[in-house]
């Protein structure tokens, strides 16, 4: 299973000129938290993806229908 939040997040961060802490502030969790995401060192769940899409202002998606398929 690929962890794409750790492979997402620190370029979005960088484009939005966040920080760990800050991110973490402004999505109220624990900063380290997002660090250990970002390292890949845990895989998070929608609750705190929800939080952390909110703060960086980006849709979050969790099927890819490119396909073309009505789910």
């Amino acid at each position: 299973r690929e962890n794409v939040s750790a492979s997402v997040l620190p370029s979005l961060e960088k484009q939005r000129g966040l920080s760990q802490v800050k991110l973490a502030e402004l999505a109220g969790i624990d900063p380290g938290h997002i660090a250990r995401i970002e390292l890949g060192d845990i895989v998070t769940g929608i609750d705190i993806l929800a939080k952390i899409g909110y703060a960086l202002d980006c849709r979050i998606d969790f099927i890819d229908n490119t396909s073309g398929q009505t789910i």
